[in-house]
């Protein structure tokens, strides 16, 4: 009953996993700390990825690929991209001129007076996931409340991979929950089910996996030790000599939000935060702007050094080492090897969709379980897999969706069940993968490699195994009778 109603794909299920296995091994020796460690990402593991790829590329000959069927796949999975790209680089823009306005400063400044240090993790997934809910998007809130947080969390003396993922938890979970988020529109669009009913069946799982989150970030931050925090009265000293602190700064992210809210296309609105940012600069910090660039017409030296920080790494010096850590930002030109990992993944991703390798894959995990805990067990794999390898959020949900929509049907499950396991599964495990659009952007952003927050990111890998425990124990399995559900 559980079948894909497809033509089983003509690569064999070893030559289908082995392109998987050698990027992994490729990887993993590339991160080594005695080989590249952090260093991986700007230029190794892209590498990699193209090797990996070209490994496919033997296996799609053999079965007939032509190379203008693989590069018109690569093509597509990198045109995908395009939109997420562009973001990158207006982030990068938009951080530099954030931090030379002075704006940043001023978010960590008042929030390290305003956050008590014991409920600070709790604090920043409540604070994440009611601004990700509001405007619908995660990326949105990790490059602006997520930086700000990051800040304030080191400040505070809290690792900063914890202090990520506790950003990154909230922002999924807004995300996920947000009528207005794409992914939770995508979902619910490929199963077939209306929009609202699709979020309100996804609180059953949803709420218990933020809440064990929420009590997990508690005993953390409880347990974090006084004599770790950082003497937050001198912090406060720092920032103030060196930036000029004022609420008013902060009308520019909240005119961000604003625009993001009435949905204003994301572009749009972080070129409007940049533009706003720089203006900003000028008007209230121009002390700092005579003091980083040389001395000359104030307008000249404001051009330039506003400039720099939107397109080269700039950095803010104050008379503490923590924070002349934290005010540094790489602008556009910081993002350019994350955009680089990005593009490698996709030509990963796109070889392997144009040899049938994702398909043999998931016929494999399709016919591994029986009954419906399979079907459901199927799918989360499915979605992981291609979060895995076509390296995109979109791809783990459309695909597995259309694989499995009609599998869903056969075995007389509503198709909720199926929209609620693809978010459950495949937005949120994007994060996840270091190579992953997801992955890729939320690290370069936070300043946190993936591999470090991941344990963190508690939401985001708990949600699959939540939803493998509702199936198992058939909690909330909604049958295509509408008058029943099984328990």
């Amino acid at each position: 009953m559980n079948q894909i109603k497809e033509i089983k794909p003509k690569i064999k299920l070893w030559e289908a996993v082995f392109p998987i296995l050698f990027l992994l091994v490729l990887l993993s020796i590339n991160n080594l700390s005695f080989m590249f460690g952090d260093e991986g990402t700007s230029g190794p593991n892209q590498f990699a990825l193209l090797l990996a790829g070209a490994v496919a590329a033997v296996f799609g000959f053999k079965y007939g690929v032509t190379y203008e069927q693989m590069l018109d796949k690569v093509s597509k999975n990198i045109e995908s991209t395009t939109g997420a790209i562009l973001i990158l680089m207006f982030v990068g823009a938009l951080t530099g001129t954030w931090l030379i306005s002075g704006i940043i400063p001023t978010m960590v400044y008042y929030g390290l007076q305003l956050i008590n240090p014991k409920i600070f993790l709790v604090s920043s997934v409540v604070i994440t996931a009611i601004v990700s809910l509001v405007i619908g998007s995660s990326w949105s809130t990790t490059a602006t409340v997520g930086i700000a947080l990051i800040g304030i969390g080191r400040a505070l003396g809290f690792p900063v991979e914890m202090v990520a993922g506790a950003v990154i938890s909230g922002a999924y979970f807004g995300d996920k929950m947000s009528p207005l988020s794409d992914t939770t529109n995508l979902a619910s669009a490929i199963a077939g089910v209306n929009l609202y009913d699709h979020v309100r069946y996804m609180m059953y799982t949803t709420f218990p996996t933020i809440i064990i989150t929420l009590i997990v970030f508690s005993i953390l931050g409880f347990t974090h030790t006084q004599g770790e925090l950082q003497d937050i009265s001198q912090l406060l000293t720092d920032i103030d000599s060196t930036f000029f602190i004022h609420p008013a700064l902060l009308l520019v992210p909240g005119l961000v939000i604003f625009l993001i809210i009435k949905k204003t296309p994301p572009l749009i609105a972080l070129l409007a935060g940049v533009l706003f940012g720089a203006l900003t600069a000028l008007i209230f910090q121009p002390e700092l702007i005579k003091s980083i660039s040389a001395e000359g017409n104030y307008f000249m030296v404001a051009y330039k050094t506003i400039l720099k920080s939107i397109v080269w790494d700039i950095n803010v010096e104050t008379s503490n080492p923590l924070l002349n850590d934290l005010f540094t930002s790489g602008g556009m030109k910081g993002m350019l090897g994350t955009i680089w990992l990005i593009i490698s993944a996709m030509f990963f991703g796109g070889i392997m969709e144009a040899i049938g390798a994702l398909k043999r894959i998931s016929y494999a995990l399709l016919n591994a379980f029986k009954g419906n805990f399979g079907l459901f067990a199927s799918t989360d794999l499915t979605c992981i897999t291609f979060n895995a390898t076509a390296s995109d959020q979109y791809l783990a949900i459309v695909v597995p969706g259309k694989m499995y929509k009609q599998a869903y049907e056969d075995a007389g499950l509503a198709p909720e069940n199926l929209s609620r396991t693809l978010e459950d599964s495949g937005t949120v495990t994007s994060v996840l993968v270091p190579w992953n659009t997801g992955g890729a952007y939320n690290s370069k952003v936070l300043g946190v490699p993936t591999e470090s927050y991941f344990i963190y990111a508690i939401f985001n890998w708990l949600s699959p195994i939540m939803t493998l425990i509702f199936a198992y124990f058939k909690i909330k399995i909604k049958t295509l009778n509408k008058s029943r559900e099984d328990y």
